[in-house]
């Protein structure tokens, strides 16, 4: 069995191109048909298949008897629209134990832009579920996924990787800061309903800002996040003609296009008499148009334009890092161990299968002189003796044959198998 993982993240692939690969939680279950579907008309039928896709990252697990990389390669440029050559000078390629280290280190926080964050923990199960309701997640990468949970929770038990961590959402409120005297005065626009929007909102009602409002597509779900800010609901469609109400404004939505374009924003700004605008696109693809950062008096940041920000005071997790190493390294080999093992899977299943028809054979015989009266001890005897001969009968014949190097060979596997004595 084989293991493998192909993506890009944000240290490898700029914004743009992550976000011809970005997958909503949707989209998953007919993207993995989509790819499960590719690989039934060539040699690896049967594969299993999970896709991870943050804002950060989108990264595609398989398992399988053979590794095709290239085929699943192939699949996913195709997919984003992309040149093969222009996808793989931007992304990587793991097999077996580096794709189960990469996948322990992603649900441990120790591949992520905030070091020791545990938001991608959560989306990775999220992904796990997706693929499981999609009927594509097997025995090999729900034990991969299962132990890569259990080591981001080790690894956050036992060691302080995520102790003083700067989130996006910090580091977005932090910038703000920097432009606005005080936050206090400022009117805060959230775009989207989302896990991402929530923990900014938390964030930034934490400084008690003047007026929170929040833009959705749904509004009925608009209104429950707004509930819990004391903040003010409002349609999607309402953004335009509202938005030069607003001095901070932080998008995250799954639209595959942007919401917030040029025009608009070049309209608010006259309206606002230029007062300047603090915007925040957390969102892959884009949310808001690229464009808009070249405006004067727009200061506009996407999730790249954070990084800087998040890595202050990684040095400090540095020890932390080397703890969280160690215990990816023995996680690594447990399950490397477990994958091995799987190997001498239909090995077992056809002793068992062979034990049983040994077993079958022998009751019935065993029930034949039963009925035909034969004592109850005579039956056992001629059963057990009957089974033993099944048994032996294998070892017995190769002992028997072959040369003397190969019969030496099979004397002392059989020594090893039937000789044991019980501790």
């Amino acid at each position: 069995m084989s293991v493998w993982a192909l993506g890009l993240n944000h240290t490898t692939a700029p914004l743009d191109l992550r976000g011809r690969f970005a997958f909503a939680l949707d989209q998953i279950a007919p993207t993995l048909q989509s790819l499960r579907s590719s690989f039934a008309s060539g040699r690896h039928p049967q594969v299993e298949a999970a896709i991870i896709s943050t804002c950060n990252r989108t990264e595609i697990y398989c398992a399988s008897e053979q590794a095709a990389l290239d085929h699943t390669f192939g699949w996913l440029a195709q997919s984003g629209g992309v040149a093969p050559a222009l996808l793989r000078s931007h992304a990587y390629t793991l097999q077996d134990d580096e794709a189960a280290r990469h996948a322990f280190r992603v649900a441990s926080g120790l591949d992520s832009m905030v070091l020791g964050e545990a938001q991608i923990l959560g989306q990775m199960k999220d992904a796990v579920r997706a693929a499981e309701t999609a009927g594509a997640l097997g025995s090999t990468l729900n034990q991969l996924f299962q132990r890569s949970f259990a080591v981001a929770k080790e690894v956050r038990t036992a060691t302080e990787i995520g102790a003083h961590s700067i989130s996006m959402a910090a580091a977005a409120v932090r910038l703000a800061g920097q432009l606005f005297e005080d936050l206090h005065q400022t009117r805060v626009l959230f775009v989207g309903a989302g896990e991402m929007i929530d923990l900014a909102a938390t964030h930034f009602a934490a400084k008690e800002p003047r007026s929170i409002a929040i833009a959705n597509r749904t509004l009925e779900r608009g209104e429950k996040l707004a509930s819990r800010f004391g903040a003010e609901a409002m349609r999607l469609a309402d953004l335009p003609a509202r938005l030069a109400e607003f001095d901070i404004i932080v998008s995250c939505t799954a639209s595959t296009l942007p919401i917030i374009g040029l025009g608009a924003v070049e309209r608010a700004l006259k309206a606002r008499k230029h007062r300047p605008m603090f915007m925040v696109d957390l969102a892959v693809p884009r949310d808001i148009e690229p464009e808009v950062k070249a405006l004067e008096d727009i200061y506009l940041y996407t999730v790249d334009d954070l990084a800087q920000v998040v890595q202050q005071g990684q040095a400090n997790r540095q020890a932390a890092v080397a703890q969280a190493e160690v215990i990816i390294d023995a996680g690594v080999q447990s399950f490397m161990h477990w994958l091995g093992q799987r190997g001498t899977v239909p090995l077992i299943q056809q002793l068992n299968a062979q034990a049983d028809e040994w077993r079958a054979a022998e009751m019935a015989r065993a029930r034949k002189l039963l009925a035909r009266g034969e004592s109850v001890d005579a039956v056992l005897e001629a059963m057990s003796r009957g089974l033993t001969q099944k048994m032996m009968h294998g070892a017995m014949a190769e002992l028997h044959a072959g040369d003397a190097a190969s019969r030496e060979q099979t004397a002392q596997a059989i020594s090893r198998l039937f000789l044991r004595k019980e501790r």
